[in-house]
């Protein structure tokens, strides 16, 4: 019974398994067919988009070629637009040339002809100058046989003749040519100098031994003075000064010879009027400290002066020599305001001509800054000047100014040459300077005796505080065209030996009298 059991669940197994897999049997048969269905849809879905796809292709080609044909066309017509026109041009060249080459052919025969009616002519022309020269050969030794003289004799009387002639001439021409000149170049000059002179205005003459101070009140004095007078006895002692007290109101006044002390003398006293404290221990304490920072305020003096020239990229060690020059003089003139002054004149001056302007204003402000360290260091003041200019950066054309603003070197740049005049303006105004009179005296002395120096001139005088010189010449030496020729020898003779401010008018006259008596 196991076994038939067991047959029985084999033969049952082995059905059971016929049935399944015919059933998937089935089933894969109508998936396969789906499949392939789907596929045979899909490849006729692929064929008829690659047939679009195929025709829209052609399509965009044929439009694209066609515009290609087209644009093809329109630019060979183009070229052969082009060449039709080249081909008129070229034709219209060929028949020009024809033209000229007829004309040419024609020229050239004319020329001929002429060359040979010329050859003649000259045939003619040299008979005509052989017969010329017989006849000139002839009248010259009838000529010599009249006069007695030769032919060399009777250049040198005719050269002898025109020569006097012709410098009569050429000196009233170079006369008349100079006067020109002079009146131009002196109406342009004049009106560049009293542009540049008239827009600076600046005080010329500076105190040399006095400073005014003012004071709020009277009553200022008597503090000031102090008990028994021991704060101002403490003053003069701190400050090296001499404190004058009078009647002049809310004022006092400070002596001395020596700048710098007088301005320690005038800040001091500025400093304990708005402290209001005032005792000889304050004086000192005062008087110490401004000592102590006077190279600040000397330094704050240069610097003021270079922003009120506007000039760009100083080295800050020279504000320290500028500001020395504010309490240093040369003949009564400030040496600081003189060096602004030329900054200013020689600036507008360059303006007027067309040169440097930064040029002009550095070597104008720093042309004298070699006074500020000339009496404790040896050489002259110009020479100390390019020294400090070269050790502190400046270029070299500022220093070539200032080498030469004494005229001891050549003048290498019309800014050299403008620097000098506007030293020469600043110097020279009327009040600039205050001069000794011993060395005025000889000055004038000087100038007179090169004025007679000159063969014909009877006097000489000095005019005008030396800046004009009236000269006298005999009249029967001296005719009018050497009268106006010893005139530039004059000028030029105290240009060379004279050294002065600005510039001498050298006036010659020559004046003829006639004198009868009635009887």
């Amino acid at each position: 019974m196991i076994g038939i059991a067991i047959a029985m669940l084999l033969l049952g197994a082995l059905l059971g398994g016929a049935a399944v897999f015919l059933l998937k049997k089935r089933i894969f048969a109508g998936e396969y067919r789906k499949l392939e269905t789907h596929v045979q849809q899909l490849e006729a879905r692929n064929r008829e988009e690659l047939e679009r796809a195929r025709k829209q292709s052609q399509l965009e080609l044929k439009e694209e070629f066609s515009e290609w044909k087209n644009e093809y066309n329109r630019r060979q017509n183009e070229k052969v637009n082009r060449l039709n026109v080249m081909e008129k041009r070229l034709i219209q060249k060929e028949e020009n040339l024809d033209k000229r080459y007829v004309n040419l052919e024609n020229k050239e025969k004319d020329l001929k002809k002429k060359e040979w009616d010329l050859d003649l002519q000259e045939e003619e022309i040299a008979a005509l100058k052989t017969q010329v020269n017989q006849l000139h050969e002839e009248q010259r030794l009838k000529l010599e046989k009249i006069s007695g003289l030769s032919v060399q004799e009777a250049k040198d009387l005719i050269i002898k003749q025109y020569e006097g002639e012709a410098r009569l001439e050429s000196a009233q021409k170079l006369k008349q040519i100079e006067d020109e000149l002079k009146e131009k170049s002196a109406q342009l000059a004049k009106e560049a100098i009293s542009n540049a002179v008239q827009r600076i205005a600046t005080e010329h003459v500076v105190s040399s031994s006095v400073t005014v101070i003012d004071l709020p009140s009277d009553e200022m004095k008597g503090r000031i003075i102090g008990r028994e007078g021991r704060n101002i006895r403490a003053l003069e002692n701190a400050t090296g000064v001499d404190f004058i007290v009078d009647d002049t109101p809310e004022a006092i006044l400070v002596s001395s010879f020596d700048p710098i002390r007088r301005e320690i003398a005038k800040q001091t006293i500025e400093t304990l009027i708005a402290d209001g404290r005032i005792h000889p221990a304050r004086i000192e304490e005062i008087v110490d400290r401004i000592k102590g920072n006077f190279d600040n305020y000397l330094r704050k003096q240069g610097e003021a002066a270079v922003l009120e020239l506007g000039i760009r990229d100083l080295n800050p060690e020279l504000y320290f020599y500028l500001g020395k020059l504010k309490f240093r003089s040369s003949f009564g003139q400030n040496v600081l305001e003189h060096s602004k002054d030329v900054a200013w004149i020689a600036a507008f001056l360059a303006r007027e001509v067309g040169a440097n302007v930064n040029v002009c204003k550095r070597a104008g402000l720093l042309h004298d800054v070699g006074k500020a360290i000339d009496r404790e260091t040896e050489g002259t003041h110009t020479s100390l000047s390019v020294e400090l200019t070269r050790k502190f950066g400046e270029s070299a054309a500022v220093q070539d100014a200032i080498a030469s603003h004494h005229m001891d070197t050549a003048f290498t740049s019309i800014e050299a040459v403008l620097i000098q005049a506007a030293d020469s303006i600043s110097a020279a105004r009327p009040g600039a300077r205050r001069e000794i009179l011993e060395t005025y005296i000889k000055r004038l002395e000087k100038l007179e005796e090169v004025s007679k120096s000159f063969a014909g001139v009877t006097k000489a005088y000095a005019l005008q505080a030396g800046r004009e010189v009236r000269v006298i010449v005999n009249a029967n030496e001296l005719d009018d065209n050497r009268t106006f020729l010893i005139c530039k020898d004059i000028a030029r003779k105290i240009q060379d030996e004279m050294e002065y401010p600005g510039q001498i008018k050298v006036s010659v006259i020559r004046e003829v009298r006639a004198i009868e008596y009635a009887k």
